[in-house]
């Protein structure tokens, strides 16, 4: 079976050892976010917050807040406007 950690590293637990790891980072529209919250909720790394300032639409938009992303994709899979691109390396 494979697992997903918060650290972003794969493992088999048959095997005993880690397969892969990822770092991921967003890139938000901040324009465009109406500031929902519906990503922070579906981050299960708890790295988006809405920010503290707003747009120009007076919307506290989502950002990304230190460096456990993973790059798993809920944020963009479940924002209603697709303003989230999310990055993904291997480590």
């Amino acid at each position: 079976m494979i697992f997903v950690t918060t650290k972003g590293l794969f493992e088999n637990k048959h095997l005993n050892k880690i397969t892969m790891a990822f770092k991921g980072a967003i890139d938000v529209d901040s324009q465009k976010c109406k500031g929902c919250g519906v990503c922070v909720e579906n981050c299960p790394t708890k790295s988006i917050e809405l920010s503290k300032l707003v747009n120009n639409k007076g919307y506290h938009y989502a950002e990304m807040v230190g460096e456990a992303c993973i790059g798993c994709s809920n944020c963009a899979i479940v924002c209603p406007d697709s303003v989230i691109t999310v990055y993904r390396v291997k480590i």
